[in-house]
């Protein structure tokens, strides 16, 4: 289970901007450009665990300052998803 931990995590600490809009398109969720990039820009080599809650809540706030609270909220489902 670490394993696969570890390599989500991987891929969320490492995502650019077209892997993140295919995975919002994937998950039905509705991204610009724009949002994409900020979004990218705040997990972009961070080292975000997204499996502990503590730091998730962290990145989905700061998200909500850049991206707007319902978008921070859809992003934070979409780590739902992909953490079960």
């Amino acid at each position: 289970m670490k394993l696969l931990q570890n390599v989500i995590n991987h891929k969320i600490n490492t995502i650019n901007r077209e892997e993140l809009l295919k995975y919002a398109t994937q998950y039905n969720i509705s991204l610009t450009s724009k949002q994409a990039d900020a979004i990218v820009e705040r997990v972009k080599g961070k080292n975000i665990n997204i499996f502990d809650a503590g730091s998730r809540s962290k990145l989905v706030k700061e998200l909500a300052k850049s991206i707007g609270p319902a978008k921070a909220k859809e992003i934070n489902q979409l780590f739902m998803q992909l953490i079960r």
